[in-house]
């Protein structure tokens, strides 16, 4: 991703979109990667005070490392209902859309804005690229295919009890960057669920990655009746059988696994999330294949310190990867796989494009879609586009 750019529409690119405007930047001190696990003791997942409860009975217990984001009017006259925009607690309030895909809403621009605010010097590594990806996996890998609920519909992870999932620790610091953009657009139709996955389409296609294949018509939800139980994202200490269940669950088969593992190329783990720490990638801020090529490559021990068992590169230790990150080098049928992204990046991208795509659709109706097909959006540099 390009370092110092100016936000400067050309005349051609004005007439298409509207203007980008440099968005308020937030202000906080946490750190966020792609990939964390439940808050060590004693830290407070989330910024709300409130406390999730215990599980319902019958559900697995809270995830310790999760792994590894517009609703239109039309011309039909529906209502819909908005939050009070300026008020403090924006987030925690109810909204709703109809069930129909936006049409009226520039997308694009939409993207643009969020391209805009994802380099940043004084956040991890420079960019929030890598947590928004991992809002949008977040807000869509809870998805059940057997009871039909979860997914990136309804966008609940703006209520409690799953903005407090240990599983989301960290991920306010996401949602809190894209609200400013939320606001300029709410009343054109966009919602919360539409724009969390566009952001992950965003930052992966900003730092280098393939085209994902992206179409607006998630609905938010109006409260937390609908939030998925905690527990349905992946451990990042478990092995290749609990992997296996939790996509499963979802309706992925072993290819689609192993390629959507390779966004672990994005972010880093922090002590104060995780326990976990260290980047997977020696470029944590560009998507590429090296997660496939440094499994492989490097040679990987047991980390002795204080923290959670994780694995570290012998040469550097540097570098980290989780025992969900093993297996798949001993797991025969994910190792084929993994072989296979790590010599060829093409078949790799391509592949991820496809899963990731199918990710964010999770848990949404057909109909939200309005039969539309799913559109590619262009990066900044396709555009001609500078950001300062």
């Amino acid at each position: 991703m390009a370092s110092a750019r100016s936000i400067n529409l050309l005349r051609s690119s004005a007439k298409q979109f509207l203007p980008i405007q440099r968005l308020p930047r937030a202000t906080h001190g946490l750190r966020s990667s792609f990939y964390y696990s439940t808050a060590p003791a004693g830290a407070n997942p989330s910024s709300s005070s409130s406390q999730a409860p215990p599980p319902p009975q019958g559900e697995p217990k809270s995830s310790k490392t999760p792994l590894i984001a517009g609703l239109a009017l039309g011309g039909v006259g529906l209502a819909y209902y908005f939050y009070a925009l300026d008020s403090d607690s924006d987030l925690q309030k109810r909204y709703t859309t109809p069930k129909a895909a936006n049409s009226n809403l520039n997308f694009q621009a939409v993207y643009n804005d969020i391209a805009a605010i994802l380099e940043d010097s004084s956040y991890d590594d420079g960019s929030y690229a890598p947590v928004l990806v991992r809002l949008a996996w977040h807000a869509s890998g809870t998805y059940d295919k057997e009871s039909k609920t979860g997914g990136s519909n309804g966008a609940t992870m703006r209520f409690a009890p799953e903005s407090n999932h240990g599983a989301n620790a960290g991920l306010g610091v996401a949602r809190e960057k894209l609200e400013p953009i939320y606001k300029k657009y709410a009343r054109s139709g966009l919602t919360y669920s539409d724009l969390w996955t566009l952001a992950g389409v965003a930052a992966i296609q900003e730092i280098g990655g393939p085209k994902i294949p992206w179409r607006p018509g998630r609905q938010d939800g109006v409260g937390p009746d609908n939030c998925p139980p905690d527990g349905r994202l992946p451990d990042g200490d478990k092995d290749q059988d609990h992997v296996r269940k939790i996509f499963y669950r979802m309706g992925f088969n072993d290819q689609e696994i192993v390629a959507l593992l390779g966004a672990h190329a994005l972010g880093r783990c922090h002590t104060d999330r995780s326990g976990f720490e260290g980047p997977w990638t020696f470029s944590p801020t560009t998507f590429s294949n090296d997660y496939y090529r440094l499994l492989f490559d490097e040679k990987w021990q047991p980390r002795k310190w204080s923290g959670p068992p994780q694995y570290e590169d012998k040469k550097t230790k540097s570098l980290m990867m989780l025992t969900t990150d093993m297996c798949i080098v001993m797991d025969k049928s994910f190792r084929n796989w993994a072989k296979k992204y790590a010599t060829d990046e093409k078949v790799f991208f391509d592949d991820f494009s496809k899963a990731f795509s199918k990710l964010i659709e999770l848990g949404v109706p057909e109909e939200n879609f309005s039969g539309k097909a799913p559109m590619t959006l262009k990066t900044l540099d396709e555009q001609g586009i500078q950001v300062d």
